[in-house]
């Protein structure tokens, strides 16, 4: 018997069509021209990249469509391959730009201008078994098991306005540490595209998300704030933001070594809870004091912002700090607009459960 599950072909019409409607309504091929997609002749472009999107909702790749004699698509797997491996894509600015596409054009008509919309980063594990293969996987943390694991730290930045979540791009980040690295390695001209993103898969963190904010704000994406959680709050990043013209809100890193000006003093933010007065009573919050954020001689500016202590829901002892550099909203305003960072997470959940994107399918 079989090991192959069935594939079932009664949705594939359907899948081709909501794929073509969504190709002509969002202008996709214009788009890809605009990143360096060229082809002078052979499989029309149209063909190669709709089957390939139509994969991600089917259950199962081109290989296993192949091996089971059911494969509609009707060029090779070299042609299918070529096309992945074209070095002079640039990927992440096709998503940036379709993500303006769909958010400008589309969901900002739906959206009222008193609703707070905005940017989030955050990062998931991307693991890989066939490590050693794997060109650049390394040695990551994971801050769910809080261990050490092989494989990518897969950063993304999404837009929301509380309804909807449209991903706008993603960058897989190896280690900057060489000793950590242990997939392959190779030399690619720095002048090209596959060179940037090795560039930017080596790079900290936080550095790559300055990186994305930037394109995206080039693009003509837009957002009231940006938010993160405490992997990715530090007083440098904060300004660095600020100086963009954005607010941020974001969940502060209890750690002594970051530190505020509160009163005149340099504080962390342990020092300032237990300096303060807490409010009684059923408050929404426990602490609500301005702080300057950065240090001029570091940060190269130092802005106002407040810290919004909250009780911790799933431990009523401990409490957590929120940080916010919008100074004409309340308490209560910062904590239910921070509530939409649980969007990317819901992101996150619907991408390895139901497209699988983290096990089956590695068309990235």
């Amino acid at each position: 018997m079989s090991s192959l599950p069935s594939f079932d072909t009664k949705n594939e019409p359907k899948i081709a069509r909501s794929v073509e409607k969504f190709f002509k309504d969002y202008k996709v091929m214009e788009l890809l021209r605009r990143c360096g997609l060229r082809k002078s002749k052979g499989i029309p472009l149209w063909s190669i990249l709709s089957y390939i999107f139509s994969n991600v909702f089917r259950d199962r790749s081109m290989y296993m469509q192949q091996k089971s004699g059911k494969c509609t698509a009707g060029f090779s797997k070299n042609t299918y391959y070529r096309f992945m491996q074209n070095p002079h894509i640039n990927w992440l600015r096709f998503t940036i730009l379709l993500a303006e596409k769909i958010i400008n054009e589309h969901l900002k008509d739906l959206t009222s201008d008193q609703r707070a919309d905005c940017f989030i980063f955050d990062d998931l594990l991307y693991s890989r078994t066939g490590y050693k293969k794997t060109e650049l996987a390394a040695k990551v943390f994971d801050h769910v098991s809080m261990t050490y694991k092989k494989g990518f730290r897969m950063m993304t930045m999404g837009w929301t306005d509380g309804s909807s979540f449209v991903p706008i791009a993603s960058s897989l980040l190896s280690s900057k540490n060489d000793q950590n690295v242990i997939g392959t390695t190779k030399k690619i001209d720095k002048r090209t595209i596959a060179a940037k993103r090795r560039i930017m898969a080596q790079s900290k963190g936080i550095d790559v998300v300055i990186q994305l904010l930037d394109q995206a704000l080039k693009v003509g994406l837009t957002a009231k704030y940006v938010m993160f959680d405490t992997w990715f709050s530090n007083p440098h990043q904060i300004v660095q933001i600020s100086q963009r013209g954005l607010n941020v809100i974001a969940m502060v890193k209890k750690s002594s070594k970051i530190t505020y000006e509160f009163e005149g003093k340099r504080m962390n933010v342990k020092q300032i809870f237990n300096a303060c007065k807490k409010r009684r009573g059923r408050s929404r919050y426990l602490l609500s004091v301005p702080v300057k954020v950065g240090d001029p001689a570091k940060d190269g500016a130092q802005i106002d912002a407040r810290i919004v202590c909250v009780r911790n829901r799933s431990n009523r002892k401990d409490w957590i700090a929120l940080i916010c550099t919008d100074m004409t909203i309340d308490e209560n305003e910062i904590i239910r607009i921070y509530g939409k960072r649980w969007d990317i997470e819901v992101f996150f959940k619907t991408c390895k459960s139901f497209l699988k994107l983290g096990t089956e399918y590695h068309g990235l």
